[in-house]
């Protein structure tokens, strides 16, 4: 009886093969990459000071007719740094509350035209958004979620019902699980420069603190 013989061992072209490990060198490539873009900026992260009011190394820029002298470590976008006339300014300024943990503010400072004041938004618009619920929590202000239906879903409004020219921000719950719940408020200083600020929410436990100190940072530089 004749012996059948054993089935041959497939094997993959040498083309395939050629290209399996193309795509595993890629692959690994690809991973360096990565791991060295977030090396990075974890250094960068690292590497940038927090802004202090001691701060120096300032650059002159004029927005609104008005000279501003800014230490190069508060500008919140490396772009920004230069000497000129600009029209919007991106810093990132500390508010530090009487024992508590000092937290970063956004601040944009425009002209005047180009923004309004969270106090005339809470009589123009905010109020007619009000839901009927009223939040506890802040001492000193009134909190009121705004309406879904008018697209401000998990928006709420704190404001001081006391005062003439009223502490007035905006609050979003955060887009990111576990991320803080960010505030907007938008002013106009003495100087007729506008400033839109943003804030960590717990900075309104102590709100009465929050305009006297962006005052500090923003008299220094000239913008108030």
């Amino acid at each position: 009886m004749s012996s059948q013989s054993a089935p041959a061992t497939p094997r993959h072209p040498p083309a395939s093969l050629g290209f399996n490990l193309a795509g595993i060198a890629v692959l690994a490539l690809l991973l360096a990459v990565g791991a060295a873009y977030l090396l990075d900026e974890m250094g960068r992260t690292s590497r940038t000071p927090t802004p202090a009011l001691e701060d120096g190394n300032p650059i002159v820029q004029t927005i609104s007719g008005r000279e501003l002298t800014i230490p190069t470590a508060w500008f919140r976008y490396g772009e920004q740094i230069r000497d000129g006339f600009t029209n919007q300014i991106d810093l990132t300024l500390m508010f530090a509350p009487d024992g508590a943990t000092p937290l970063p503010v956004q601040v944009m400072l425009l002209p005047r035209s180009r923004a309004r004041t969270s106090s005339a938004l809470l009589d123009a618009v905010y109020l007619h958004q009000f839901g009927d619920e009223t939040l506890a929590g802040i001492p000193g202000l009134v909190g009121k979620p705004l309406g879904a239906a008018a697209g401000y879903e998990g928006e709420r409004v704190w404001y001081d019902p006391l005062s003439a020219n009223a502490f007035v921000a905006k609050c979003m719950a955060p887009i990111e699980p576990g991320a803080p719940e960010q505030c907007v408020r938008t002013v106009y200083l003495p100087s007729g420069i506008a400033a839109v600020y943003v804030f960590d929410a717990k900075a309104l436990q102590s709100w009465r603190q929050f305009d006297t100190q962006m005052k500090l940072w923003l008299e220094k530089i000239g913008a108030w």
